[in-house]
């Protein structure tokens, strides 16, 4: 709580830093004030571009939902304009170029500049003007619905029911604030495995997935600062659908692309309905070439990204092996085919090669397309990346790009329900991204669009300007992201359970959780993570319980409902896994905890149910359809069916009156006042990675904590990501002083964030291990190339590995954690006296009372 507390503070600090505050309730000297008693007119040059004119009454709206007052919208400048608001362009908005010319605003700033924005109060003797002048039309939205965010309207504020923070008096601070252009060009989301939840929702409430839905899509994506987007395509295609799905798109500003595996602005779905011959370059050349032409043919000048290449029908592989010269030929094709749909060269057309899990097969094998085509990197659909350029590498004129996921489809489980991403994770993965030159496309896989609304924040954030979140502040996310949901007054307490629930919740993913995950022997693991998320719970409901009424549908579906139904879910499988070791037993109270988990099991369809038709009036009806209990392949089940259980009967009972006892719960100890010191506990020494003794850097190198990475905690690494040493003497590294009470061999234990071979090295990513004085044994943290121990990793969400050390008398040791290669994020570190410490989470710290 206390840290919180100090995020609290800082919360003002760090957004004037980073995003420019320059809304205020204060009236101060030369503010432009936005009151009901004084408000001003929204003016915009009638010739201006149409998302000018649709940013502007959206601004309209939103000042009339702070204020109560509805502004007025004009297209001329009289004198008894003297309080107005001026929106436009640079090149489309007469008036500011008056401006410019009489020297009252300058905007050489944002010439030819991509998405950049200027906001600037104007003081006259007889007039008060506000200008928001963009470099082009999403810059000139950027900049409406900067300043609507503070003013109090959330992004979220249809899509989450973000209630409006209501002002009887806003102004804007005297000033010139500039917003350059974002960090990476094209920032988006893909709406994917939307069936049953969004398209249910869609067709409940919409008549399908048309352009209705997607502008308010639209208007999300530009309040948030995105500008990409990949439409939905299970069972639909975005510009048959609807025709004007592509004109809203190209209206509204939105860049539109297809996914991974639909090439040439063609969905999947459009080749079931007109496709003719196979889905197969080799037999139908000629078919496929046609299909290709016409989906270039149908983009016209709208905005667009191209997706190259090809693989199989329905999300597979093309062919079997890598199939490099075909495909080489297919992308040669293609760009011809833009060439001569567009009458411009293909290096004027905005293109990507997605490679996406087999197709990084044929890049690793030695394929290359032409330099202009963005290389759309992936990760391993759980989040962790698994290329990455080179340091040092040639630039490419396209540039590379990631996909990401918040989502999936896939082994070794669908993952599709509740949202499970922490943010300290999300944002150590794309900083590396990015520190290695990935800075052209950024698009996230997020599902159902909901529940991932906390997520898609930060990854759109960070995309937009990447300076502003680093390892120091990252935790702060989650206080102004309370604060622009709900107001300060609560960001901090909501902030702290948002916090503790992506740590919990990325443990292991709800889909893969059962009766077997957590053990209820060692260290009575199941029942302290229960307890965990019932102390999480209590704190969220008690959150709600202060909260007023116009605040609790959105904090219920932000907050509260993924919480309770978590810790729900764990109580299920708690009670599932006490009735099957009671029955065992044959203890008559395994049939007590037989109907615990009926009614842990009914809990969890009326949580769904309130969040299908209560909240909000129903408006999310469909939105928690999806399915999570009762999985047995990596797809997932039609219905969601209650776990197997077990009966005693009475007359077979051995132990009718027994009652079963628990082991009580593990307290861990008080920190440590002084350095950090360790003490052998059951057979074993459990390390906190981020509590060292004592740390070793170099000239350039630090070491850093990134908060809240690792199962139950922090996690530490080397920055800059993009540097690796050759071990040496002194080469960086940290020591952990412990106390054991033998000697002999010894197991340590090294916990890692589940990071990928992201430069293909033989090795993998290294690091080393040594005890006292020992030569350090080199390691590779993910040099196996198999399924079964990816499978591991990504399930458990981390990787575990393991050494054998001799400690030649009991007493004083240094284990040392040597740094060779960046980008390697340690835990947790446990060093095994007496065998295998089990369970799924590591032990807790056996810190010393010295």
């Amino acid at each position: 709580m206390k840290r919180l507390i100090v995020f609290s503070s800082l919360l003002c600090t760090a957004l004037c830093a980073t995003a420019q505050q320059f809304v205020t309730t204060r009236q101060q000297p030369g503010a432009f004030a936005i009151t009901a008693a004084n408000m001003p007119a929204i003016y915009t040059d009638a010739q201006d571009d149409w998302l000018v004119q649709k940013a502007a009454s959206l601004l309209q709206q939103d000042i009339e939902l702070v204020t109560g007052k509805k502004p007025e919208l004009v297209h001329t400048r009289t004198t008894a304009s003297k309080n107005l608001i001026i929106v436009g362009t640079i090149n489309g908005c007469k008036a500011l170029q008056q401006l410019s010319t009489q020297k009252k605003v300058v905007l050489n700033d944002l010439k030819g500049q991509w998405e950049a924005f200027q906001v600037q109060t104007i003081t006259d003797k007889n007039s008060h003007t506000l200008v928001i002048a963009g470099s082009d039309k999403r810059g000139a939205a950027y900049g409406v619905f900067e300043l609507s965010r503070q003013l109090g309207v959330s992004p979220w504020y249809w899509w989450a029911d973000a209630p409006v923070q209501k002002k009887t008096a806003a102004y804007i601070t005297k000033g010139s604030y500039h917003f350059p252009s974002p960090s990476v060009k094209y920032r988006g989301i893909f709406i994917n495995d939307e069936a049953p939840a969004f398209s249910g929702w869609t067709r409940e409430k919409f008549g399908g997935v048309n352009h209705l839905v997607y502008e308010k899509m639209f208007e999300l994506l530009l309040r948030l600062k995105g500008n990409y987007l990949w439409p939905a395509m299970w069972g639909n295609a975005f510009n048959d659908d609807d025709t004007l799905n592509p004109i809203m798109a190209d209206k509204w500003g939105i860049v539109m692309g297809t996914s991974h595996h639909e090439p040439m602005q063609r969905a999947q779905q459009e080749w079931k309905r007109y496709g003719k011959g196979e889905w197969d370059y080799t037999k139908n050349e000629a078919g496929l070439k046609q299909f290709w032409t016409k989906g270039i043919e149908n983009m016209g000048t709208h905005e667009s990204i191209v997706t190259l290449g090809m693989r199989g029908d329905g999300d597979m592989p093309m062919t079997k092996g890598t199939a490099t010269e075909l495909l080489e030929r297919i992308v040669t094709d293609q760009r011809n085919i833009i060439t001569t749909v567009t009458g411009k060269p293909a290096t004027q057309t905005p293109q990507l090669w997605a490679l996406y899990k087999e197709v990084q097969d044929y890049y690793d094998e030695g394929m290359r397309v032409p330099d202009d085509v963005t290389l759309l990197l992936c990760d391993d659909n759980w989040g962790n990346i698994r290329r990455l350029p080179q340091p040092g590498e040639p630039k490419r004129a396209g540039g590379y790009g990631i996909y990401y996921h918040f989502d999936y489809v896939g082994g070794p489980r669908n993952y599709k329900w509740l949202n499970t991403n922490n943010i300290s994770r999300v944002w150590e993965q794309m900083h590396l991204a990015y520190a290695h030159g990935v800075d052209q496309i950024w698009i996230v896989n997020v599902g159902d669009l909901k529940p991932m609304e906390l997520p898609i924040s930060f990854f759109l954030d960070y995309a937009y300007n990447t300076g502003k979140w680093n390892e120091n502040n990252i935790e702060q996310f989650y206080t102004q992201w309370a604060a622009q949901q709900f107001g300060p007054q609560q960001a901090p307490a909501i902030a702290e359970v948002l916090n503790t629930y992506a740590r919990y919740a990325s443990r292991r993913k709800p889909e893969l959780l059962d009766a077997s995950t957590y053990s209820l022997t060692v260290r009575n693991e199941f029942a302290q993570v229960v307890q965990e998320w019932t102390t999480l719970r209590m704190k969220a409901e008690a959150i709600n319980n202060q909260l007023p009424a116009t605040d609790k549908d959105a904090y219920f579906q932000l907050v509260l409902h993924p919480v309770q139904a978590l810790e729900n879910l764990h109580q299920l499988y708690y009670a599932v896994a006490m009735n099957k070791q009671l029955a065992a037993q044959k203890n008559i109270l395994a049939n007590q905890w037989a109907e615990r988990t009926k009614e842990f099991y009914l809990a969890d369809s009326l949580l769904s149910v309130k969040y299908n038709t209560e909240i909000a009036g129903g408006k999310w009806n469909h939105m928690m359809d999806q399915t999570h209990i009762g999985y047995r392949s990596w797809q997932e089940p039609r219905r969601n069916t209650m776990p197997a259980l077990s009966y005693v009967a009475a007359d077979s009972a051995t132990a009718t009156n027994a009652v079963f006892k628990a082991q009580p719960l593990y307290t861990p100890p008080a920190a440590s006042t002084g350095k950090a010191v360790y003490t052998e506990k059951d057979g074993y020494v459990a390390i906190s990675a981020t509590r060292y003794t004592r740390a070793v850097a170099g000239n350039k190198v630090q070491w850093k904590t990134i908060p809240n990475i690792g199962k139950n905690g922090d996690g530490i690494t080397t920055f800059p990501v993009t540097t690796s040493v050759n071990l040496q003497a002194n080469s960086p590294h940290l020591e952990y002083e412990i106390h054991t009470t033998g000697k002999d061999s010894v197991t340590l234990r090294t916990w890692f964030s589940p990071t990928l071979n992201i430069h293909h090295s033989p090795t993998g990513l290294r690091f080393a291990v040594s005890i006292d004085d020992e030569a350090p044994q080199i390691l590779g943290l993910n040099k196996e190339d198999n399924t079964g121990a990816w499978n591991a990793w990504v399930a458990n969400n981390n990787i575990v590995k393991q050494s054998r050390h001799y400690l030649a008398a009991p007493g004083k040791h240094v284990v040392r954690y040597w740094m060779l290669d960046a980008g390697v994020v340690l835990q947790k570190l446990v060093v095994e006296t007496a065998g295998r410490t089990e369970g799924y989470l590591p032990p807790p710290d056996t810190l010393s009372d010295k």
